[in-house]
């Protein structure tokens, strides 16, 4: 991983108001997250305000998920991050190959109970909980635009190139099976039956053509943005700020979209676990989660965070009612055991 950039502290210094009970002296902590904006409200909520309490430094570094370069830092003891943002089964494959930190919540100041269901995981402390959807240019389809999966696949009423993931399964299997039929509350049933994994394959094939790929949260509004594409799946504060802060002329299709969190989790055996545990402590205040959404329309996860969610935002929360319709809960388990070969799969299917 190579460091962005550096965020300077600023002139003053106070008393981190947190509930760890180990506070390190004056330190530097590296974080790696995602980038774009969702590293830009993460900046914002969390590493500035952290810095301006205390006399730490916080540096930034991007990945792209790959859980191969936490595997390494491990092996080797060359660490060169202190705290990770992630999903939900890189942390599961971290917890089962011994590669990150249990989470001792003792030491970090809270419950599990404290967090709203889904977010405490053995290896990880829930950060956010967002969505994976689709978004479309408002400019291009005016009148009856798309509103579903099915839509989405449909090419020739909504002609145009689409853009999905590159070499991501995960999610995209369940969009395909959406558009082929298949009810939210029935897509793991047919995912895990004989056949289902290839039905989903058989139904990306349809739309094989048509498609170009995103690489990071970041570049799925970009290619909206710039019209290489029509529409593109991605996440819903990718999209929300591209809309608010730029203009864009998008519409987010709510209809069947695919409910995920984030996590941070900690390399096993760091060596500053009680500079990790200090800055976790803090991102993970019920006002820093919730300043968190005057940045970006992703949830927070700390139950008290509520008090502190900008009401402006709150419409545009996967969570809120209105968006949950017909949504799904990603499926912890089944990508858990399938993640890595389904992701192959996937490489390979793009590739031919």
């Amino acid at each position: 991983m190579k460091i962005k950039s550096v965020l300077t502290l600023g002139a003053g210094v106070a008393l981190l108001a947190m509930t760890a009970p180990n506070v390190s002296l004056a330190g530097t902590i590296t974080v790696t997250s995602w980038g774009g904006s969702y590293s830009a409200s993460q900046r914002k909520a969390y590493y500035e305000p952290f810095m301006a309490e205390t006399e730490h430094t916080v540096l930034e570094d991007e990945w792209d998920g790959s859980i191969g370069l936490i595997r390494a830092m491990v092996e080797t003891g060359n660490y060169k991050t202190h705290l990770i943002d992630g999903s939900v089964t890189a942390a599961q494959a971290g917890c089962d190959e011994g590669f990150l930190e249990t989470i001792d919540w003792d030491r970090l100041g809270l419950s599990p109970d404290d967090l709203i269901d889904g977010a405490a995981h053995e290896c990880g402390v829930g950060t956010i909980t967002y969505s994976t959807l689709y978004a479309y240019r408002t400019d291009v389809y005016p009148d009856d635009p798309p509103g579903s999966w099915a839509d989405f696949w449909n090419a020739e009423k909504y002609p145009g190139k689409r853009a999905l993931k590159k070499d991501e399964a995960q999610a995209t299997l369940e969009f395909a099976l959406i558009a082929d039929g298949v009810a939210t509350d029935e897509i793991y049933d047919v995912l895990r039956s004989d056949g289902g994994i290839d039905r989903a394959f058989a139904k990306l094939d349809e739309i094989k053509d048509h498609l170009i790929y995103w690489e990071t949260g970041a570049h799925a509004p970009q290619l909206l943005a710039d019209k290489e594409v029509v529409m593109t799946s991605g996440w819903n504060g990718r999209f929300y700020n591209a809309v608010v802060d730029d203009g864009q002329p998008f519409a987010l299709v709510w209809n069947g979209q695919a409910l995920d969190f984030d996590y941070w989790f900690i390399p096993k055996d760091h060596p500053e676990l009680d500079l990790t545990y200090e800055f976790l402590a803090f991102a993970s205040r019920p006002d820093r989660q919730g300043d968190q959404t005057n940045y970006i329309a992703y949830g927070p996860v700390v139950k008290a965070a509520s008090d502190h969610i900008n009401p402006d935002i709150l419409p545009h929360l996967p969570t809120a009612p209105e968006n949950m319709a017909n949504h799904f809960v990603i499926d912890v388990e089944f990508w858990g055991d399938n993640r890595e070969s389904l992701k192959a799969r996937m490489a390979t299917w793009a590739a031919k």
